[in-house]
């Protein structure tokens, strides 16, 4: 297992990664991924933002970064922390634990980045995903409700969020 930058050639596939776990999402009865625009993941991965785990030559599971996420964290965000976005698995890799790779490949990379926690969060008040990264030592700190929605994609549109917090 590595963990590499993704690069152009991987679009397609990350495209269909998130399109999977949309259909995914729709079957649990959550809030579901709208379609995420091409042109923003190519910028993900200019930014050298958007993520892989690759696990015999494969793409098992794919994730952003961001450094600044005011409109979900608001007065929280004083740039101390480093925010994990759009976790997408492969199925073929599914139940191998790959969150938990994330977390600690996550945890060096804020040491790096000279910061202090890792976040994330989750449309609504998803009681599986909060007891799931609970288990990864993420704190969970509530649900909020969203006030500055307009720059963010449409799944968080007039929406509550649950917060999640790891101090590094």
């Amino acid at each position: 297992m590595e963990i590499y930058n993704c690069d152009l050639d991987d679009l397609l596939l990350i495209l269909k990664l998130y399109q999977e776990a949309t259909a995914f999402q729709k079957t649990k009865n959550c809030v579901a991924w709208p379609e995420f625009a091409a042109e923003d993941i190519t910028a993900a991965i200019a930014e050298q933002r958007q993520f892989k785990i690759v696990i015999d030559q494969q793409i098992a599971c794919i994730w952003t970064y961001t450094f600044d996420d005011k409109s979900i964290w608001g007065e929280r965000d004083k740039n101390d922390a480093i925010y994990i976005h759009k976790i997408a698995t492969n199925s073929n890799f599914k139940g191998q634990n790959l969150v938990q790779k994330i977390v600690d490949f996550s945890k060096n990379y804020a040491i790096q980045n000279n910061k202090t926690f890792l976040r994330m969060d989750t449309v609504g008040e998803n009681t599986g995903l909060i007891s799931h990264y609970k288990k990864f030592g993420f704190d969970f700190l509530g649900l909020v409700k969203l006030e500055n929605f307009d720059d963010l994609p449409a799944h968080y549109f007039n929406a509550e969020v649950s917060l999640f917090e790891m101090k590094i």
